[in-house]
């Protein structure tokens, strides 16, 4: 396809309606046509990037092959298309702002007096581009955060209106919004939708299809409606009901035609529907499957759990795998004490230490690593999740009673995790730690070489801290074994007790590369364990 079209997806009513699963459903369906397409997010707080957000304010950082701290969303984008994303694929407002304020700094401008309109959302329009014309895909999808009618978001609707007649025919708009259902009066309101996209004109954006999220179906009179009041053909009226699983959208999305709604509106040619049979496939290993298994999940912000969302959507990727289904057991690790340890973990099959920051908690996990290894039960430790494998070996095999990371304890004797040598001098938080893809050699005698079935690999980092390589001879005498090496850096990435079970711990985040198509080898490998 000789030029790039660009969706843009917005949403209205109420935020946390599901636009990033209709963008990455319809990227889907388009995919699957044979087409070359990516998502990008458009983040309008002020943040240059979530790196530095409290889990509690935004879920879990998602980390990108290039190193990008990202938007949980770009999460989904990637385990629905099998395709990795890069720094490009988000965007907020901090980092705009920070690009035309280091412009104007430079003298870019000519003295001129910098303003929203044409300096921000020319910036913003060539971050949007960039993916059409640097990487040539054939559909670009942004989807564009927060509802409309936020001033935050003005900016960018803004932007979606130039680009719509600077594109000519190569732009459209897909507005998400919700039709409540009102118990009191059994009757479906279409009226939020209505000044929704009342909002959307009054910034000079007709939307050309409209998805309409509900809990109950939806009549041709409702659609017929929503389609007089918002100038929209009715054929473009969708429905998006509620459904079990997320990994159901892009067939229902299919069932109601969107994707053969864009192509109609690109004048593209519409050939048959693709089959989609992996995708089947998974589905009904999740609808239908053979037995169950409970894993414990220790974390300390479990009570959130979009914090831990790769994790949790590896599971169920690693569980359809296997045929089974991965009942997770959320466990804040500050609940874990020596008296509770028994009656939390006495009745699963498996134990994931989650990776995080801070010492809050720190004890707990510790705790949890304990009785896994001490229970023989299966046990998988995620970047400090591994560190708290590595201080609680250290405590209470070799005897090291005082055993810390420098994170936790800067005056400990045993600094058995410590910061890496090259963020000593570090001060800035953002942006700075070991972050995005590196190279790991593995032992062949290992559970992760059995799970991966090669000797070289790449995974993904977000951390500042590595096992002390000063104490990795009396590990290994001890029975803690090193199976994977950074073979440019000689750094630790995985750990093993061969002894044990199933006993692993990785530095690096495995959760970040699992995908519907592709579930991750590790996690694949640690159900297996929790079943036999």
């Amino acid at each position: 396809m000789s030029t790039t079209k660009y969706i843009f997806v917005t949403g209205g009513v109420t935020s946390s309606l599901g636009k990033g699963i209709i963008s990455a459903s319809l990227a889907k369906l388009l995919q699957a046509r044979g087409f070359k397409v990516t998502i990008q997010k458009l983040d309008p707080y002020l943040n240059v990037d979530p790196g530095t957000l409290n889990p509690y304010e935004h879920g879990e950082c998602f980390v990108t092959d290039d190193g990008a701290e990202t938007d949980l969303d770009l999460g989904h984008y990637e385990r629905f298309l099998n395709f990795p994303t890069s720094q490009a694929n988000n965007v907020t407002t901090g980092r705009i702002y920070k690009s035309v304020i280091e412009k104007e700094r430079r003298g870019d401008f000519l003295g001129k007096t910098v303003q929203i309109i044409p300096h921000i959302t020319d910036e913003i329009k060539r971050r949007i581009k960039l993916l059409g014309t640097k990487y040539k895909y054939d559909f670009v999808i942004t989807e564009i955060g927060g509802t409309v009618g936020d001033i935050e978001s003005l900016p960018y609707i803004e932007t979606v209106r130039q680009l719509k007649w600077e594109l000519e025919g190569n732009a459209m708009v897909i507005h998400l919004t919700l039709v409540p259902y009102l118990r009191a009066s059994g009757e479906l309101k279409t009226k939020p939708t209505q000044h929704s996209v009342k909002s959307l004109l009054e910034a000079g954006v007709q939307p050309d299809i409209l998805v309409l999220r509900t809990e109950r179906e939806l009549t041709e009179d409702i659609k017929g409606k929503v389609a007089l009041f918002c100038n929209v053909n009715i054929k473009n009226v969708i429905q998006s009901i509620d459904v079990s699983t997320i990994y159901e959208v892009p067939l229902r999305m299919q069932d109601e035609e969107l994707d053969r709604r864009v192509l109609e509106k690109f004048n593209l040619p519409v050939t048959k529907d693709p089959k989609l049979e992996a995708w089947k496939e998974f589905l009904h290993n999740f609808k239908e499957p053979e037995k169950t298994v409970d894993i414990a999940l220790v974390g300390k912000y479990v009570e959130l759990q979009d914090a831990y969302k790769s994790i949790a959507e590896s599971f169920v990727h690693a569980g359809c795998s296997n045929k089974c289904k991965v009942n997770i057991q959320w466990i804040h690790s500050e609940s874990l004490t020596q008296k509770t340890v028994d009656d939390i973990l006495g009745n699963v099959k498996g134990i994931l230490v989650a990776p995080g920051f801070g010492h809050r908690g720190m004890e707990g996990k510790i705790l949890a690593v304990k009785y896994a290894r001490e229970k023989n039960i299966p046990f998988l430790g995620i970047c400090l999740g591994m560190q708290c494998a590595v201080i609680e070996f250290s405590r209470n095999v070799l005897g090291l009673e005082k055993a810390n990371s420098s994170e936790m304890d800067e005056k400990t004797p045993y600094p058995v995790i410590d910061i890496m040598e090259e963020q000593k001098n570090v001060l800035e938080k953002g942006g700075t730690m070991r972050l995005g893809s590196y190279p790991c050699k593995l032992e062949k005698k290992s559970h992760a070489f059995n799970a991966y079935q090669e000797e070289l690999i790449n995974e993904r980092h977000r951390h500042r801290y590595e096992l002390n390589n000063k104490y990795l001879e009396e590990l290994k005498k001890a029975g803690m074994v090193p199976v994977g090496i950074n073979p440019e850096t000689n750094l630790v990435e995985i750990i093993e007790i061969p002894k044990h079970k199933w006993f692993v711990g990785v530095q690096f985040h495995p959760e970040y590369k699992s995908t519907v198509i592709k579930p991750h080898p590790i996690f694949v490998s640690f159900v297996k364990a929790t079943l036999e």
